[in-house]
């Protein structure tokens, strides 16, 4: 898939129902890792949800067999691609290993921040959740305890940022 507007998803379900988020498929992207049929070693399920208006080219993988073989700078592309996202799923699967819950959830307000460009985040505290790998009643408890310290103000489906360079010290 190669994303022309808009932004992809990437996430896995646990068997109790709770979400991760492994990484973000932006316009100009591509996803290589929702294509196992291009890449015999992948052996996991992801699912893929649109964060936002999205339009995708859906690229059939023999077209893009016979583009390869044609050119090798595109494997090498599809390659460089993939090796990058998995670097950000193995960057998520060390937060959610070893970061206290404060610093994930500063990190991730930091992230929409900037891909947002905004200091108000249209984003809930369940999908802020699936984000990060946790629950919501544990982003609600932390989110209240960084709006009591001034760094954030709460409101219903959106979080504004106060104090950036606080939030970036968690």
């Amino acid at each position: 898939m190669a994303v022309i507007s808009g932004a992809l998803r990437v996430y896995c379900v646990s068997e109790e129902g709770r979400e991760v988020t492994l990484y973000r498929v932006e316009a100009g992207e591509i996803c290589v890792l929702s294509a196992s049929c291009l890449m015999d070693s992948i052996v996991f399920d992801v699912l893929i949800e649109a964060a936002e208006d999205t339009e995708v080219c859906m690229i059939p993988s023999a077209v893009l067999h016979k583009v390869e073989e044609e050119n090798p700078l595109v494997s090498l592309y599809i390659y460089k691609n993939a090796t990058e996202k998995f670097s950000e799923v193995l960057w998520t699967i060390q937060q959610i290993l070893f970061m206290k819950i404060d610093r994930r959830i500063a990190l991730a307000l930091q992230e929409e921040m900037l891909r947002r460009k905004s200091s108000v985040l249209s984003i809930t505290h369940e999908e802020l959740a699936g984000q990060i790998g946790s629950v919501r009643e544990v982003v609600t408890k932390t989110l209240k305890y960084l709006a009591e310290e001034g760094i954030v103000r709460l409101g219903r489906g959106k979080i504004e940022i106060l104090d950036e360079e606080r939030l970036k010290m968690r």
